[in-house]
């Protein structure tokens, strides 16, 4: 996939989670869900300040990112091999939930911070044209990333957690 294709793609993620925020009934949106887990607002909270956190990786490797021989770990390399996170739950690394914790925000909150992926979107694309391939910084999880690398990450991440959106959904449902 190219540049243009995986922007394609995080803009209709984008597009997905906005219209989803639009049908959540504002008094469900804080709501814990029975039997523990994310609440629609920190599901949000969680998935806008990764994207904008990948996002700051991004450009810190386009712009003046070190150039490493270190690469991604094996877990990092199926993730991109496969193109998705496992299938399997897992917790936010502690130094990641220290850092941008998840939190519950309102729908005001995620449809600024939605503008926002948006808007740095728009203004980081044109970075990864020129990008070396051997700048990078690294994931918590995946190893060394390079700007390109980062961008599909975005794209990986934000389409895991639309399923996460769903399984919120379907716990919160009447009996």
């Amino acid at each position: 996939m190219n540049i243009g294709e995986t922007r394609e793609k995080i803009e209709e993620a984008l597009d997905i989670y906005r219209s989803r925020l639009d049908t959540i009934p504002d008094d469900l949106f804080t709501v814990t869900p029975p039997g523990g887990g994310w609440s629609y607002a920190e599901v949000y909270s969680h998935i806008l300040q990764t994207d904008l956190g990948g996002m700051m990786a991004l450009e810190k490797c386009a712009r003046n990112g070190k150039p490493t021989s270190a690469g991604r770990n094996m877990l990092g390399l199926m993730v991109f091999l496969f193109g998705s996170l496992p299938p399997w739950k897992t917790k936010v690394p502690a130094a990641i939930d220290a850092r941008i914790p998840a939190k519950k925000i309102t729908k005001e909150e995620a449809r600024n911070m939605l503008i926002k992926c948006r808007q740095r979107i728009s203004e980081l694309t044109p970075l990864l044209h020129d990008s070396s391939k051997y700048c990078r910084v690294r994931h918590a999880r995946l190893g060394m990333l390079n700007a390109r690398q980062w961008f599909k990450f975005i794209l990986i991440h934000s389409k895991h957690h639309l399923k996460q959106l769903d399984r919120v959904e379907k716990k919160l449902q009447p009996q």
